[in-house]
């Protein structure tokens, strides 16, 4: 069972991120603040969750939190300043948006920058332990896995309405044959051999 809070004093916001191993697109991240009396015998770690569960909870919690934000940085930034900054990035952008300012922040993992003078705790696996943690993974995994939905109308060929950008086996045979695009995180060693852009997006109208 989850633990509704960390401490009984600061308000907590959690935070958590998805996409950060992905080959291609944005990083998400969440920032949620709940009511301290909040349960839902679904929550958990978005990973342990169904998609169609995730969504029910995405719901759910944009309803009944006190305060919620969800933010991105995408491929090319994640290039220019590797994907730890740029989760932690994300993190920080997520919680600019709380109209609520926290007391103190739950962190998912073992590092953080520390943002402004607010206090964190950093919780390894706390998806799966912290409620307010919890609830920022599913909304962090379901907005990213919407925005890669988007994406996949642009590039269907790489099934990323499957594996959301994730180094499967059909994401690797759809490098393989057709190479990279703007979305793919080209400082990631996709395939043993790095690839090229496409040479024309124009390639991309008869598919």
């Amino acid at each position: 069972m989850l633990k509704k809070f960390y401490q009984s004093t600061l308000t907590e916001a959690g935070c958590d991120e998805a996409g950060r191993g992905c080959y291609a697109g944005p990083v998400f991240a969440a920032a949620v603040i709940l009511p301290k009396n909040f349960r839902h015998k679904l929550l958990n770690d978005s990973k342990q969750v169904t998609a169609e569960n995730r969504t029910e909870l995405r719901y759910i919690i944009e309803e009944k939190a006190i305060s919620y934000a969800v933010a991105s940085v995408d491929n090319n930034e994640i290039d220019s300043i590797n994907i730890l900054k740029a989760s932690f990035k994300a993190m920080h952008l997520a919680i600019d948006q709380l109209p609520e300012a926290p007391g103190m922040l739950l962190i998912d993992g073992n590092r953080f920058y520390k943002y402004k003078n607010i206090p964190h705790e950093c919780i390894i696996k706390g998806d799966g332990l912290y409620t307010s943690i919890a609830a920022a993974s599913i909304l962090a995994k379901t907005y990213r896995d919407e925005y890669m939905l988007r994406l996949h109308q642009e590039y269907p060929f790489y099934g990323w309405n499957n594996n959301k950008g994730y180094g499967t086996l059909e994401h690797r045979k759809a490098l393989e044959q057709y190479g990279i695009c703007k979305y793919h995180r080209k400082s990631f060693r996709l395939l043993p051999d790095q690839l090229n852009l496409f040479p024309s997006e124009a390639s991309t109208s008869s598919l």
